[in-house]
């Protein structure tokens, strides 16, 4: 009896001709639909206009590619940056990363909140980051299930029973290894989870900055921990004491806890609490 599982997925899915659809493509686009019916129900149900979630989406996709892609060569391969960077928005588009994406959503959003502060609509910068979290969470889960499927960002080489042998990656040796993919896919989903049980118990009376707070600390600092199981992504950081995931996923961390404090120093005194005084 086997003590680990064959993984020989093929990372396409079908193709018609010269044209081919993934499975990690199908399984980003994924997450931004299914994010954008989040945003959609948490929209309704606050009051919010409806017709604002095309433009949310519109913002949200820019900045998540660009911010990823920028992130993936800013960080991992500064030299293509500085020298082709055109090759940041030229297929193929190999290399995003999940920190750059942080900062690209967190700009995108900075940016349609100046449109949307005013008082119609109210929706300031962490009344929109609080909600968005919930949707990128989910996201988080299907891009990492994008990268199983496509057998990179493997794991070390373990000896546990659910070892995978990623058959279709010929950089390392095929022998059983963690799949972290699917370890950072199944925590995404539950603070996916976490985030949407938090909002909807207190809507409107949710402390600033408190869901953008637990999504730094739980996805960044799982991460963190996650990336002691990974092999290196690339060559310079086997000469570093934390990888270059570890290293940024530490200010990430700290700021979801500066969030979290402040955000309950603060938090608003609950709609009905004012009634009764």
């Amino acid at each position: 009896m086997l003590s680990y599982i064959i993984w020989d997925v093929n990372p396409e899915l079908f193709s018609i001709g010269s044209f081919s659809v993934r499975w990690y493509g199908l399984m980003f686009a994924l997450g931004f639909l299914l994010g954008q019916q989040i945003m959609l129900y948490i929209f309704k149900r606050e009051g919010k206009p409806i017709s604002d979630i095309d433009a949310l989406t519109l913002y949200m996709v820019i900045a998540t590619v660009l911010g990823a892609r920028i992130g993936h060569f800013l960080f991992y391969e500064p030299e293509v940056l500085f020298k082709n960077p055109l090759e940041v928005i030229l297929p193929p588009y190999r290399g995003l990363a999940s920190h750059g994406a942080t900062v690209g959503i967190l700009t995108g959003l900075w940016l349609y909140s100046r449109r949307k502060s005013s008082l119609a609509t109210n929706q300031t910068f962490l009344w929109v980051t609080d909600r968005i979290v919930i949707a990128v969470a989910l996201g988080g889960c299907f891009i990492r299930l994008g990268n199983l499927m496509n057998s990179e960002i493997v794991g070390r080489p373990t000896d546990v029973p659910w070892g995978f042998v990623f058959v279709n990656n010929t950089e390392y040796l095929q022998i059983p290894r963690h799949p972290a993919q699917l370890y950072e896919a199944i925590s995404c989903f539950f603070i996916c989870l976490f985030l949407f049980w938090f909002w909807n118990r207190y809507k409107q009376n949710t402390p600033r900055g408190s869901l953008l707070g637990i999504f730094l600390i739980g996805v960044f600092g799982l991460r963190f921990l996650y990336e002691f199981l990974k092999e290196d992504q690339v060559e310079f950081e086997k000469t570093l004491a934390l990888n270059m995931g570890q290293i940024l996923s530490i200010p990430a961390v700290l700021a979801g806890i500066y969030l979290l404090v402040v955000s309950f120093r603060n938090r608003p005194v609950p709609i009905d609490s004012r009634k009764n005084r």
